[in-house]
């Protein structure tokens, strides 16, 4: 019943679109990714919209998220470029069946699956079993996966202990002022380590300052997303104002 309910846009009490933040490489100024992000329909913030989610509408609002962000990446993110869709493991009640408005989406607008990133936050407390069941699902599929604020939540080693995503975005309450903070450059470097043994791509979010993207890249950082490089756009796609 709740995946046929998924289908109708109806179904939800109020409408939204998306902004894109563009996700860069250091070294060579491409871009990686855009995450999509939630806004109200004329690019309201995001808790205009997030206000109006409950328990009765979680579910069709997640799988309408997916839907909204492929939709407006097939028409406009450049090349080759991945997408990066947040997803609510809460509002998954079996992988395979709730996969399928997304796979349909992508196979209708031909966004191919493996440009697609799924990423969660661990600040939402979930059954850690249900969770690596979606994401081993989605993985098999031919998604890629991340976990995002990771180091703010509740699981954190814990998970990785249990499972490896393609991509862990460090929280950006590390990465703020760690040019001037030694013991935020300790704590990341170390866990920067420990992602290359674990063979994970770690992503650092939140870069605001000339300073924090020099001391990421003096860590051998990569990936990097923030207000920096470029802040949201809405249902735009823009590229990075950081040179190669």
């Amino acid at each position: 019943m709740k995946c046929e309910a998924c289908r109708d846009v109806q179904a939800l009490p109020f409408s939204f679109s998306m902004a894109f933040q563009p996700i860069a490489d250091v070294n060579t100024g491409a871009i990686f990714a855009y995450e999509a992000l939630v806004r109200g329909p004329a690019g309201e913030g995001a808790a205009t919209v997030l206000g109006a989610v409950n328990a009765t509408n979680r579910y069709a609002f997640d799988q309408q998220c997916r839907v909204k962000a492929i939709e407006l990446a097939a028409k406009g993110a450049p090349g080759e470029t991945r997408l990066s869709i947040n997803f609510m493991p809460n509002a998954v009640y079996e992988p395979r069946a709730c996969i399928r408005l997304t796979l349909e989406t992508a196979e209708r607008v031909g966004f191919a699956l493996n440009r697609i990133i799924f990423e969660f936050t661990e600040n939402e407390e979930i059954d850690p079993d249900h969770l690596i069941n979606i994401v081993r699902t989605y993985k098999d599929i031919g998604f890629a996966t991340a976990i995002d604020d990771f180091g703010a939540g509740h699981s954190g080693l814990n998970l990785l202990a249990r499972f490896q995503p393609d991509i862990v975005k460090l929280d950006m309450a590390l990465i703020r002022d760690i040019d001037t903070d030694r013991a935020k450059r300790i704590v990341v470097r170390h866990t920067l380590a420990m992602l290359a043994d674990l063979g994970i791509t770690p992503l650092c979010e939140g870069v605001e300052t000339l300073g924090e993207l020099e001391a990421l890249r003096d860590l051998g950082v990569d990936l990097v997303q923030g207000y920096l490089l470029a802040r949201p756009a809405f249902e735009r796609f823009e590229t990075v104002r950081l040179a190669a």
